[in-house]
């Protein structure tokens, strides 16, 4: 459970680079090259469903299927006619008005590294080694960014992760974080448990520190920063300089404090998310950008009574962490789809009643699909080829299907979507020009996403 006296903004643990002040020069210099779109969200929630969620099992399912590849679920009717899906999600079945589901988002890997790479930064990158890819400073920026970057400073960074990236037995993928783009433009996040029997990492919310604490706080972090210069160049201590200064500023504010603390939630509300990780990761998310922060990534992961974490939306079934089940009864467990169904619902109603959906952009999407064909232990394999996208607020027609697959959901028949252009869709939304320049720490420069926005799903 997610609770107040876990603290999110310990310095000690914390990766707090989008806590630093962007360069407003570069940023200004940057957007005049490449004009932004019409801005059509404030924020986003980028929900990350890690493993891979199986298409044909919730939102494209296929009940003229053969056996062996159609779904042991069964198609519900949703609140617009046409739109089936799951019956294990009741609930977000009566808000379809709101959904665009995305058919035919596809990709060649069908490798989980590679995989969440491609699909968190927009690039491919064949220098990974899996499953040891600790993410590094080389990297290509992830969404979040890339957001951090054309983010105006204020008192709340522009990214968040919660409720801790990607990553387990001390990797954290590569992918997670600023990149190249240096540690000032990273979300603010957890650091991931370095041991895979150490305890998680409950990051969501802020301490409750008195004047004089904060103060000595500030002398450590000057301390620390002394340090860093003598063993760092003179391009790192000036991000690290800055960096510091709001990461303060940020602890000192009683916005943030307020933004993170879940208790002044009415318990009405939790029991609605869900009180378990997920439901309350959701319900920080929607507290997150109500406060100003641009860019929520909800990374959806379990640790298993082991004490590793696993990425169960990969539900092949047989893995021994979680009781050798079947894929299937994966599914139906208390870490896929009844949280999911119950936590996505509650933030569309919470959002729609605050008045924030219009410009709150929600997007759902794992790193790849599910094989077409059923294995021996009733789960489904890797599959890049086809997978569904869920996206809603922000500017999208609810209500609509975009893209087709096959009869058997294995591959894309109708106007594919590549990770580029599922990203160039999320910057478009927010204002970033996909062909606005980003630049390295050598000045070298890049667009900020080689895709095309699916302009069609606004309106």
């Amino acid at each position: 459970m997610l609770n107040r006296r876990d603290a999110m903004l310990r310095l000690g643990s914390l990766g707090l680079g989008a806590l630093t002040l962007p360069g407003l020069l570069r940023a200004n210099a940057a957007e005049a090259t490449a004009p932004a779109p019409k801005r059509r969200a404030r924020s986003c929630i980028y929900v990350f469903l890690w493993g891979g969620p199986p298409q044909q099992d919730l939102w494209d399912m296929k009940p003229d299927a053969p056996q062996g590849v159609r779904s042991l679920f069964q198609p519900i009717k949703t609140r617009v006619p046409g739109i089936d899906i799951c019956d294990q999600m009741p609930r977000l079945a009566r808000h379809t008005d709101k959904l665009a589901v995305v058919r035919s988002v596809t990709h060649n890997s069908t490798v989980h590294e590679a995989s969440c790479y491609h699909m968190l930064t927009g690039r491919q990158n064949p220098s990974l080694i899996s499953p040891r890819n600790q993410r590094r400073r080389t990297d290509f920026p992830n969404l979040a960014g890339v957001v951090s970057y054309f983010t105006p400073p204020g008192a709340m960074p522009a990214g968040v992760t919660i409720p801790r990236p990607i990553g387990h037995d001390g990797v954290t993928y590569a992918g997670t974080y600023a990149g190249f783009l240096g540690p000032r433009y990273d979300p603010l996040e957890p650091k991931e448990a370095p041991n895979s029997n150490d305890p998680p990492a409950h990051a969501v919310t802020a301490p409750d520190l008195d004047t004089s604490r904060l103060q000595a706080r500030r002398g450590l972090l000057n301390a620390l920063e002394a340090q860093e210069r003598r063993l760092q160049d003179g391009r790192a201590t000036e991000a690290l300089g800055a960096f510091h200064e709001q990461a303060f500023r940020m602890l000192a504010s009683p916005a943030a404090k307020k933004a993170f603390n879940l208790d002044l939630e009415p318990p009405a509300v939790r029991d609605a998310y869900g009180r378990n990780e997920y439901g309350e990761s959701f319900l920080l998310a929607r507290r997150l950008v109500e406060a100003g922060v641009t860019l929520v990534s909800v990374i959806w992961m379990y640790f298993m009574p082991n004490g590793r974490i696993s990425n169960v939306w990969d539900n092949h079934g047989g893995t021994g962490g979680l009781g050798g089940i079947t894929g299937y009864a994966m599914l139906k467990e208390k870490y896929c789809i009844p949280p999911l169904d119950q936590a996505l619902s509650a933030l569309l109603d919470d959002l729609d009643l605050r008045g924030m959906l219009g410009e709150t952009l929600v997007a759902a999407v794992g790193e790849f699909g599910r094989t077409p064909k059923i294995n021996a232990t009733q789960g489904r394999d890797h599959w890049g080829m086809c997978q569904s996208a869920l996206l809603a607020g922000g500017g999208v027609r609810g209500g609509q299907v975009y893209g087709a697959s096959d009869k058997q959901a294995a591959y894309v028949k109708d106007n594919p979507v590549s990770p580029e252009d599922f990203l160039a869709t999320i910057y478009s939304a927010l204002g970033v020009a996909p062909d606005a320049e980003i630049h390295d720490r050598d000045g070298r420069p890049y667009r900020a996403v080689d895709g095309r926005p699916v302009e069609t799903l606004f309106g």
